[in-house]
């Protein structure tokens, strides 16, 4: 059997990142602060419009998968791309970070997905995203050991688009739990919510998901309020651990009893671009819940790892997040 701290499952995305005006958002039509979704025409009218762009391997939770191994855990990931020029830059970069992605590839078409990502002035981005060969992964691609063998498994909400995928998650959720193991998710976006929150409450409620990531228009979202406080209460209700970021007012972490931890958010010398920021929150607390560290030490790690990553283009960390931590003396070198 294999063994891994984290599984996670989810679209995987090149992503290509330009900076813009609000302006332009304006003019395209583009939903800022969202993921929007888009089919192949649209993708392509964008990408013609953009300006210079950067290419990075990308997806929520490929980008998890990618912190855990920088942390120095041992990660693996499932998720579909194309036979073509992508989605090869897709499968060097995810196994050139240290991630096991042996998911089979797609013959033909759709081709590998792709985001293109505008980020405004204030860092914030606006991801239109055509998801290609990703909405082809199905129960077939689960692999049994890595199912078994992984403390816990993390999937993305945005992974519950395609039909097909939901099962493949349900499949590896009951492998996961039959073994003892814990299965994660992200709730990704509150557009994501608004379009499944029956769905998303009913995995919480049922036991299939034990640990739920939300920023706080997600938990907001999540339970149609207002108030923070309320959201709090009812994820304590419905999960063993919630955890809720609130971008430069840190994080919220949640047990199932009630009892909650607040955690400060790591300063930053500069804001450059958001994307990535929940995903690496997610990668340093899964690193630290998997190796058996206290909920604060676990929140910490993720802000550590969220404060660098949005100091940077692009969503996968290009330091060692594990020496970051120890200079930050958070882990034992």
């Amino acid at each position: 059997m294999s063994h891994y701290d984290v599984l996670c499952i989810g679209n995987a995305i090149v992503d290509i990142i330009a900076r813009a005006e609000d302006d332009f958002l304006r003019e395209n039509g583009i939903i800022r602060g969202a993921m929007n979704l888009i089919d192949m025409e649209r993708a392509e009218l964008l990408y013609e419009r953009m300006g210079p762009a950067v290419e990075t391997s990308g997806g929520s939770a490929g980008n998890t998968a990618a912190g855990v191994a920088s942390f120095g855990g041992t990660a693996a990931f499932f998720g579909k791309v194309a036979d073509d020029g992508l989605g090869r830059i897709y499968r060097h970069d995810i196994r050139a970070q240290g991630v096991a992605f042996d998911t089979s590839e797609l013959a033909g078409t759709p081709p590998t997905a792709r985001s293109m990502i505008f980020v405004t002035p204030d860092g914030e981005r606006s991801m239109n995203t055509y998801l290609g060969a990703c909405v082809e992964l199905g129960p077939e691609d689960v692999e049994e050991d890595k199912a078994a063998g992984s403390k816990v498994t993390y999937f993305e909400g945005y992974l519950w688009d395609p039909p097909r995928a939901k099962t493949a998650i349900r499949d590896t959720a009951k492998i996961a739990h039959a073994h003892g193991n814990e299965v994660a998710m992200s709730l990704s976006d509150p557009f994501c919510v608004d379009r499944y929150r029956d769905e998303f409450l009913e995995l919480m409620r049922s036991g299939t998901v034990d640990i739920v990531f939300a920023n706080e228009d997600e938990a907001k979202s999540l339970y149609q309020t207002a108030d923070l406080e309320t959201a709090r209460e009812a994820l304590a209700e419905d999960c063993k651990i919630a955890i809720v970021t609130r971008s430069e007012k840190g994080s919220m972490i949640i047990n199932g009893g009630g009892a909650h931890t607040q955690i400060d958010a790591d300063p930053v010398d500069r804001l450059v671009d958001t994307t990535g920021a929940g995903d690496l929150y997610a990668a340093g607390f899964l690193y630290g819940y998997t190796s058996g560290m206290d909920m604060e030490t676990c929140g910490r790690l993720g802000s550590l790892a969220a404060g660098i990553v949005i100091q940077q283009i692009g969503p996968r960390p290009q330091v060692s997040l594990r020496q970051a931590a120890i200079d930050a003396g958070l882990i034992r070198g």
